[in-house]
């Protein structure tokens, strides 16, 4: 018969229950709000109902049910990805408690538990994510020695004594870690497939339709960092490209799939040009942007015939790259065929009243294309405005809000101007994208933001080829011209309000520094590091044999500080070590296997010295036999004595 498990007291419940819900943080940040609100609810509840005994299984079949039921409210069964994957971690973990007795579950929780914080990795890779995942580890190891000292394993320290051996293991991983980190060779390409997130991240998309930019427009996370190097774009010329939407259904815009396929059309590029690199946000998408228009595509990505820019894998981690763009002076004589059709298609029966009012506009204006396009632009803005409050819309969304309602945002803007000049006979596009950008005055770089979402319209004229028309711009400029830290600023009138934009701003700055120093680091970067060496082209399997020899070496150096860790923890044995050592630079040193009295005596026949005889006694009978009682006498002469000169008494 086995003997029961030790059970818990009530300090070493309290660590683990602590390190725990430090290693759920990080995973519950990542999560929707709603979700990760049920599951810290659901696991401060299981943790003070199990705080005296255990619950009955019953109670824990329904928190298990009650936990999946959350999940499948919020991320569907359709898609499973990482979110639903993190998510029911974070739930298992949450109700984990609930069987928490013995020292054995006291382990096996900690031991689940370190999965949640690199689980969360998967979803975010920033500094904060990282911080609270070796604080994690810091509070799991610390809850471990508790439980050793629980079952008698390890003496009782203080906290302080405890945090130093922790330390001290961390500082033993360090070596191998970095080894990997700079070492183990970079693939351009991922050795395996990221599953896909069940949640989309907020992003630019390959549709639009009504309300669907809503929540887009309302969060204020960072979706791309833009280095100049040079000139920078006035205001009215930051218009960040992204996919461009052909195909309309009467209700929803989408991306015209065979068009990626056909190459970028002929565009004479102005004079004018700038040089930057952008630091893209992760997006789950392949869709790309780049300032109006870009020149050419960077390596990994390919330009379309609407001159968008589509990435060769999926975006599912921070991306960095270098473009060069230029506003175009015109592009090709003729529009091609095919690409007419689709600027001009309309389904049939949608918005009657637009279609009326298009066609009155193109008889009055005859073959002047431009005069229908300045038409609509003036009664936009002397009728329109700018609102993210709009009704739900109906089957005709258009006609509503040409002659209902006439408030909206860029996406009601650009789609019904573009449906106007195309009843009108005009080629239009819609254009999605990105407006406008904030300056990080600490980092000097710019920040676009995922509420600077934007939508406009680009209208084929003669001899002028596409150009860009921006309705939302003529109602409101202000959304275009300005963004939510240039109004802050603007209106920061104490010195409380400026020093929180600065805190803001430096926030930002160190997260492109984390991510310009970790994230970035890839394949090119690692074969810069080894360039001030002289090794310009490095080969993987010559980084892999520098990385098996750095972990060797670090292998070795952790295994050494451990054996003269254990061997010389005691403080008497550290003496006796240090008197060794003394006279081993004369040539006296004591071998492996020699006991103390004997190797004494061999050193006194050599070189008389009686008080080595007697610290060696005092030595022996203190580490072996247990019999001095005054050790730190003994300490003060072993530390004292030196090696005598060897001439006889």
């Amino acid at each position: 018969m086995t003997d029961a498990a030790p059970t818990l007291d009530r300090n070493a419940r309290t660590w683990t229950l602590a390190s725990a819900a430090l290693a759920l943080l990080p995973l519950l940040l990542q999560l929707p709000p709603m979700l990760a609100t049920v599951i810290a609810l659901a696991a401060l509840l299981t943790a003070a109902l199990s705080w005296r005994r255990v619950l009955p299984m019953p109670v824990r079949l329904l928190l298990v049910l009650g936990m999946l039921a959350a999940i499948v409210w919020q991320m569907g069964l359709v898609r499973p990805g990482r979110d639903t994957g993190c998510a029911l971690l974070a739930a298992m973990l949450a109700i984990k408690s609930s069987e928490l007795r013995s020292l054995r579950d006291a382990r096996s929780l900690l031991g689940f538990a370190l999965f949640s914080p690199f689980a969360a990795f998967l979803l975010d890779q920033g500094p904060l994510t990282t911080l609270l995942a070796a604080l994690a580890g810091l509070c799991a190891l610390l809850a471990l020695q508790r439980l050793a000292q629980g079952e008698g394993h390890a003496d009782a320290l203080p906290l302080r004594g405890q945090l130093k051996g922790v330390g001290r293991l961390l500082a033993l991983g360090l070596p191998l870690a970095l080894a990997s980190f700079w070492l183990f060779p970079r693939l351009s390409t991922p050795l395996w497939g990221v599953p896909e997130r069940a949640v989309s991240t907020p992003g630019l998309s390959d549709s639009m339709e009504p309300g669907q930019w809503l929540d887009l427009m309302a969060d204020d996370t960072p979706a791309l960092r833009v280095q100049f190097f040079g000139a920078v774009p006035e205001p009215d010329q930051r218009y960040w490209r992204g996919p461009v939407l052909t195909d309309f259904d009467g209700r929803r815009w989408t991306r015209d799939r065979a068009r990626t396929q056909r190459p970028p059309a002929i565009v004479d590029a102005g004079a004018r040009g700038w040089d930057y690199q952008i630091d893209y946000e992760p997006t789950d998408r392949r869709q790309l942007v780049a300032l109006d228009l870009p020149t050419r595509a960077p390596e990994g990505s390919t330009l379309d015939a609407d001159m968008s820019l589509l990435s060769a894998r999926t975006l599912s981690a921070l991306s960095r790259w270098r473009l060069h763009s230029a506003p175009p002076q015109h592009f090709d004589s003729a529009l091609p065929p095919y690409l007419r059709r689709a600027a001009l298609q309309l389904p049939a029966g949608f918005n009657p009243r637009t279609a009326t009012l298009a066609r009155q506009w193109r008889q009055e204006a005859g073959s002047n294309d431009e005069a229908v396009v300045r038409r609509a632009l003036q009664w936009i803005t002397t009728d329109f405005s700018y609102t993210l409050d709009t009704p739900v819309a109906g089957r005709d969304p258009i006609d509503e809000f040409l002659f209902g309602y006439k408030a909206g945002f860029c996406e009601h803007f650009s789609s019904a101007f573009v449906v106007l000049m195309r009843n009108a006979g005009i080629p239009a596009r819609v254009v999605t994208g990105f407006a406008g950008g904030t300056r990080n005055r600490v980092g000097d770089y710019w920040v676009v933001r995922r509420m600077d979402a934007h939508a406009w319209a680009e209208v084929w004229l003669p001899q002028r080829g596409w150009v860009r028309v921006d309705p939302t711009a003529a109602v409101a400029p202000e959304r275009i011209l300005d963004t939510l830290d240039d109004r802050l600023l603007a209106d920061a009138g104490n010195p409380l309000q400026q020093r929180w934009l600065q805190l803001g701003q430096m926030g930002d700055w160190l997260r492109r520094g984390w991510n310009d120093l970790v994230l970035s680091f890839d394949a090119r970067r690692q074969q810069q590091l080894f360039k001030p060496l002289g090794l310009d082209d490095i080969k993987p399997g010559q980084l892999l044999s520098g990385f098996v020899m750095a972990a060797l070496a670090a292998v070795l150096w952790m295994a050494w500080l451990l054996a003269r860790g254990e061997r010389e923890r005691d403080p008497l044995l550290r003496a006796w070590h240090r008197l060794g050592r003394r006279y081993a630079r004369l040539g006296l040193a004591r071998e492996p296997h020699e006991p103390a009295l004997l190797w004494a005596r061999r050193v006194h026949a050599c070189r008389p010295d009686p008080a080595l005889l007697a610290l060696s006694q005092r030595f022996a009978d203190a580490r072996y036999a247990g019999t001095c009682t005054d050790l730190a006498s003994l300490l003060r002469d072993l530390r004292r004595h030196r090696p005598t000169s060897g001439a006889s008494p």
